[in-house]
């Protein structure tokens, strides 16, 4: 009898605990998570976009799509906050060199991404934020997320930290300044955020936000 009442607590506390465990989303084939999320395109294309794409609502966001062996082209996206929880592409033509994306402060949803396209291109994605100290000058986390289109099927990454975090040099001013070797993306002790693109020949490189 006490065999069987000791296999039932054992079951009962078991059930507890997975009761109260997170729920992790299965993955799909492609690396992903499953559920709602919101889609960006970020496209690389080899001549500038001359369309005034200003107020453009569209998942997508125009870059140069610079050399697979060359130095690499930089395109800002400038990031602003939305408070109402949506995602929204401000200015899609970044081939002038900047373009503009809205999107909620870190906290409820997670980021991943693919390099898609023919094989052999590459690029480099980094947050940056205007320098407290020098508002002429642009600070970039020390950590960045690098996408290589290889040969076969391309998987999604999560990339929610280097995406949504600033990493700063321990002992620099702006860490002192702000407390803290890593800021989150839209911390008031910075401003002008953005993500800095760079490009060396990749011409797809699709964003989800998974909320």
């Amino acid at each position: 009898m006490k065999t069987v009442l000791a296999a039932i607590s054992v079951m009962v506390l078991m059930t507890v605990a997975f009761a109260g465990a997170p729920q992790h989303a299965v993955r799909a084939g492609n690396g992903a998570p499953s559920g709602p999320h919101y889609n960006l395109n970020i496209i690389g294309v080899p001549k500038d976009k001359s369309a005034d794409m200003t107020g453009d609502n569209g998942h997508r966001i125009f870059v140069d799509l610079g050399s697979k062996s060359g130095a690499a082209v930089t395109t800002r996206i400038m990031l602003s906050q939305s408070f109402d929880g949506t995602f929204e592409v401000l200015d899609a033509n970044g081939t002038d060199g900047e373009a503009s994306f809205k999107l909620p402060a870190p906290g409820t949803y997670t980021v991943w991404a693919r390099a898609l396209g023919k094989p052999g291109g590459s690029a480099t994605m980094t947050t940056c934020a205007t320098d407290p100290l020098d508002p002429t000058a642009v600070i970039c986390s020390l950590e960045n997320e690098v996408f290589v289109r290889g040969t076969g099927k391309s998987q999604f990454k999560n990339v929610t930290d280097a995406l949504t975090t600033i990493v700063l040099a321990p002992g620099s001013d702006v860490a002192l300044a702000c407390g803290s070797t890593q800021v989150s993306l839209f911390d008031p002790c910075l401003s002008g955020f953005l993500w800095q693109y760079d490009n060396n020949g990749l011409k797809l490189l699709q964003v989800r936000f998974y909320y």
